[in-house]
């Protein structure tokens, strides 16, 4: 099995504040999926990715995130 990279997401808050909301190890799969994917649920919590960045020192990836915020609560069957 392949080693993935430690993945460090970030949440971009409303008033420019960034806080770190997890920080994991993604698989090779999960890493891939990112070129497809623009939401990412995190918790229950839906964010968009705005944009990422590979840090070469730390050897990780960063993503900023910005929390959708619904109009009205989506059910999902």
């Amino acid at each position: 099995m392949e080693k993935g990279l430690v993945v460090h997401l970030l949440e971009k808050q409303s008033g420019g504040e960034i806080r770190k909301i997890d920080e994991r190890e993604w698989s090779p799969q999960l890493l891939e999926a990112l070129h497809h994917v623009n939401f990412l649920v995190i918790g229950g919590v839906e964010y968009e990715t705005l944009e990422g960045r590979l840090n070469v020192d730390t050897q990780a990836v960063e993503l900023l995130l910005s929390a959708v915020r619904h109009a009205a609560k989506i059910e999902r069957s």
